[in-house]
């Protein structure tokens, strides 16, 4: 079985450490700890291994957050995945910092990089897993906050988060998403 786990971010240094970039930073670390490299291919950069009999391919799309979605849909029909084994891995401030939450399906929940990917698949029909940022901002400050570094307390405890969110891309791959879920969310 082949599965698509999309880390979403924005690329560019100067969005490296920023809280939107946790997608990103989350399929680094897994890329880092199987000891594969990514590589840039049409959309992305890309990276696949595979995990207990299951296929993986991790993408990072290089269109931008805005504009995730070309880059899924891509993927998805080359490599001939079944949107029921995608897994987009995202940043949320509505979550507490460090906290995650999968769901199956959803809104948007005014996230534009969810918002394009539900406009180009056609619906809210695919699974998610939510990294919690914080919510340290003031009203109409929420722009700059997500584009906005990591604090250095917060890049202490950033790799525990990263690893359960790991585990849970994992599980997902292994046993569903909604066994997952049970698992997995706080």
């Amino acid at each position: 079985m082949k599965y698509l786990i999309a880390g979403l971010g924005n690329v560019g240094p100067e969005y490296e450490l920023t809280r939107h970039n946790i997608g990103f930073l989350t399929l680094d670390r897994l890329a880092d700890n199987h000891k594969i490299d990514f590589s840039t291919g049409r959309l992305a950069d890309r990276a696949e291994f595979k995990y207990k009999g299951r296929q993986l391919h991790l993408i990072k799309p290089n269109t931008f957050m805005n504009l995730s979605g070309k880059a899924i849909s891509y993927w998805l029909q080359e490599l001939k995945i079944p949107k029921e084994n995608l897994l987009v891995v995202v940043d949320d401030f509505a979550l507490p910092f460090s906290s995650q939450r999968l769901r199956a399906k959803g809104s948007a929940a005014g996230h534009n990089g969810l918002k394009n990917i539900e406009e180009i698949l056609g619906g809210q029909d695919y699974a998610r897993l939510r990294m919690g940022i914080g919510k340290d901002f003031s009203k109409g400050q929420q722009v700059d906050y997500v584009l906005s570094n990591f604090e250095e307390e917060e890049l202490k405890t950033l790799p525990a988060a990263m690893d359960k969110a790991i585990d849970t891309i994992f599980s997902f791959c292994t046993i569903g998403v909604e066994r997952t879920m049970n698992f997995f969310n706080t």
